[in-house]
């Protein structure tokens, strides 16, 4: 078994790239650190690094030995995590959304943070695909999607429900809302617009708007910050739904 002092030597060496300034972090010598690495190095047999005068390069062993450095703290921390189980308000707690769910969210998530200091809370904004995509690979811990996922992958529960808006440039406020329409004005499109849209078509309750494809309307702008999706339809340039609270939160109504 490798000894995990000398590992975390070696590990802060690679990560800090002086054996100064290694010394230093460690609260070591420097003469210390070299001991510690040829300690490593003797016990899996191999050459860990590459000396240059004060520099140095890892070898291939040397970077599959990081790696496995790396992965060592990962899992010690992932089981002193498990460890504190019983405390529900302990510890890291990695969520993912939607940018529109993120403005609902975080203000009273830092709230919570605040009131348990040992929580840390972790929050990804992205779209629906790639939260079930970090599930599925242990990035995050929860996700909360706009969909209900396929039962046999997820386990999941419905937590609530929000208004879509479509919302238009202002020169069509008083616009009958028609397939034409949407063909002529075009898609302020954005990292959720290809699912929020055929919802609200789907749901909106006009049975010919139900029945356009929207993946044939013309695109005429993209941007993936949620803040600024609204602005080109300030502009003019286009429409594109999200829900209230993105619209409620943009400045320029």
């Amino acid at each position: 078994m490798l000894n995990p002092i000398w590992l975390n030597t070696f590990k802060t060496l690679v990560e800090v790239g002086h054996f100064t300034q290694t010394a230093e972090m460690l609260h070591m010598t420097q003469p210390g650190v070299s001991q510690h690495i040829h300690k490593l190095e003797s016990a899996c047999g191999h050459l860990l690094i590459k000396r240059e005068g004060k520099r140095f390069e890892l070898t291939e062993q040397g970077r599959l030995m990081y790696d496995y450095a790396l992965k060592v703290t990962k899992d010690e921390a992932t089981l002193l995590e498990r460890l504190s189980f019983d405390d529900p308000f302990s510890g890291v707690c990695k969520l993912s959304c939607s940018g529109a769910l993120a403005l609902l969210l975080y203000t009273p998530l830092l709230a919570l943070q605040q009131q348990h200091p040992n929580l840390i809370i972790q929050l990804e904004v992205a779209p629906n695909h790639k939260t079930l995509q970090d599930l599925q690979t242990g990035a995050v811990d929860l996700g909360i999607v706009t969909h209900q996922p396929n039962e046999t992958q997820y386990q999941s529960s419905i937590i609530g429900s929000e208004t879509l808006c479509l919302v238009l440039p202002s020169a069509y406020q008083d616009a009958v809302i028609q397939s034409e329409l949407l063909h002529q004005v075009g898609l302020i499109n954005h990292p959720d617009a290809k699912h929020y849209l055929p919802l609200y078509l789907e749901r909106c309750g006009d049975s010919a708007l139900a029945e356009l494809d929207s993946e044939r309307l013309a695109v005429t702008g993209y941007i993936n910050q949620l803040s600024q999706i609204l602005l080109p339809v300030a502009k003019g340039l286009g429409f594109t739904v999200l829900p209230e609270a993105a619209v409620a939160s943009f400045a320029h109504q």
